[in-house]
């Protein structure tokens, strides 16, 4: 394809993503790229940057998600809303990993994970991507194609399996070695279901997401084997967010990385809760590349 093609492509793509929302009263925002805060994510890193040096000399620090800034928005008011940027992240590595790239992010107030993992799927077929889909939980995957009972296998017994494959088993927490058994054992196994929805992690993976009992209720979805989205039914307390940054904080501290503070504006921003809706980050670069 030319680049006047690859142009034309992105360009149609993204007004049917816009036409979409429009037609679903979805409201296209733009939240601020530079922020006082970098994310608190263990393996997720913010770029650093200089700024006002002739004046005052701030570091300030590149979105690697617009999550929490559409979340004030939310609080305040601002219903179903969508954004369309570029995000960027440091010390990214991989075929399918860039220190920047286009992300579309869209919450819905009201629905549940499966609510949104079936918008999404209207969002794709109005994309005129369509397929076979297939939902799995986490653990229904694990026991189909391996056989495991993730939920139930504790960590020394993980480390068992995993030497059994030839696997690595220098983990700091068990949730870092179901998700590299996941990528080892599983995913080569999803890259023969066309659309393939992921749910119920296991709640030491919940990330924001809400949990009950042995699950956090998030999703991820994959196309041919390749991770599209990450969706979640969000956490809506103060709290419950507080708790969630502390333990990543304390994660990073523990394997040496780079010391971060909690991003107390959002927490300050939520003494009214969240309402209850869900959400979803999608990669418009890796979806795009795999649309032939």
């Amino acid at each position: 394809m030319n680049m006047r093609d690859a142009l034309k492509k992105r360009d149609n793509f993204l007004a049917q993503v816009r036409q979409f929302f429009s037609r679903q009263g979805v409201i296209e925002v733009q939240t601020q790229q530079l922020l006082d805060t970098p994310a608190a994510d263990v393996y997720i890193d913010s770029i650093a940057m200089q700024v006002n040096k002739d004046i005052e000399k701030k570091s300030k620090y590149l979105h690697t998600s617009p999550e929490l800034e559409m979340k004030k928005m939310l609080v305040s008011g601002s219903g179903d809303i969508y954004q369309i940027c570029t995000v960027f992240r440091d010390n990214e590595q991989g075929a399918q990993n860039f220190n920047e790239f286009t992300m579309l992010e869209y919450y819905r107030l009201g629905f549940d994970m499966h609510q949104l993992m079936d918008d999404i799927v209207k969002l794709l077929d109005a994309l005129e991507v369509r397929g076979r889909v297939s939902k799995l939980s986490y653990a229904q995957a694990f026991f189909e194609y391996s056989d495991i009972d993730i939920l139930n296998t504790d960590f020394e017994a993980l480390k068992v399996i995993a030497r059994k494959y030839g696997l690595s088993v220098d983990f700091e927490w068990i949730e870092d070695l179901q998700i590299f058994l996941f990528t080892h054992l599983i995913e080569p196994k999803l890259k023969d279901l066309p659309l393939c929805f992921i749910y119920d992690y296991p709640a030491m993976q919940s990330a924001l997401a809400k949990v009950e009992g042995q699950v956090a209720h998030r999703f991820e979805l994959y196309m041919q084997g390749v991770e599209i989205a990450n969706g979640y039914d969000e956490l809506q307390e103060a709290e419950a967010y507080q708790q969630r940054f502390g333990s990543e904080i304390n994660k990073r501290t523990v394997l040496g990385k780079v010391s971060v503070d909690m991003d107390k504006d959002f927490l300050s921003s939520l003494k009214n809760p969240l309402p209850q809706c869900s959400g979803v980050a999608i990669g418009i670069d890796r979806l795009l590349s795999q649309i032939h």
